[in-house]
């Protein structure tokens, strides 16, 4: 009677090759990591606004439960609704959904980067005379009379009391760094 365990006479020259396992399924573990992995993308693809959504051709029954999530009011409703969509999501393709998800992540981060750098150019057009000229060559279609205006006006709101120093001309200032921030330099011919 063969031995079930493989021997050295097993590896020999002319002995048959032990036979390459079949295909198994994933473990009850890996599938249950993978249904708490969808469920985790469904509640961010919760956060998507309902026009970004329609483009990424999921399931009509997939888009329902999402809208159905979005109406649900209680902690309980919104736990099992949010089960719901995992289960849903298993059905459809999840990369273009992950894709969606990613682009609005970053695009947030990008955003924030970006108010980020417009209060340090408020910050340092107050209170540095040279940050002006900074600016100027950083971006050279910025109207440098405006510019000058604003950052007085801000300076003079700065010297006010506490209470008063995020005054109109600050706020002016911001959105004004924002604006030219955002637009591209002016290309040479």
């Amino acid at each position: 009677m063969p031995s079930p365990f493989p021997t050295d006479d097993d590896n020999a020259p002319g002995a048959e090759p032990l036979a390459a396992p079949v295909h198994e399924r994933p473990s009850k573990t890996r599938r249950k990591a993978d249904s708490h992995g969808l469920q985790d993308l469904g509640e961010a693809v919760v956060a998507l606004p309902d026009e970004r959504l329609a483009g990424l051709g999921m399931s009509e029954s997939l888009l329902d439960a999402i809208r159905a999530y979005k109406k649900t009011r209680t902690w309980e409703g919104k736990r099992r609704q949010m089960q719901y969509i995992g289960k849903l999501m298993r059905r459809d393709d999840p990369e273009p959904i992950r894709q969606a998800v990613t682009d609005m992540q970053l695009g947030r981060a990008q955003d924030s980067l970006s108010l980020h750098q417009a209060e340090r150019w408020r910050a340092e057009l107050i209170n540095e005379d040279d940050a002006a000229t900074r600016w100027a060559a950083e971006h050279p279609q910025t109207d440098l009379q405006q510019l000058r205006s604003l950052i007085r006006a801000a300076r003079k709101d700065a010297s006010l009391v506490p209470e008063k120093r995020s005054g109109r001309a600050y706020r002016e200032l911001f959105q004004f760094i924002k604006q030219h921030q955002g637009a591209e330099p002016a290309s040479a011919p």
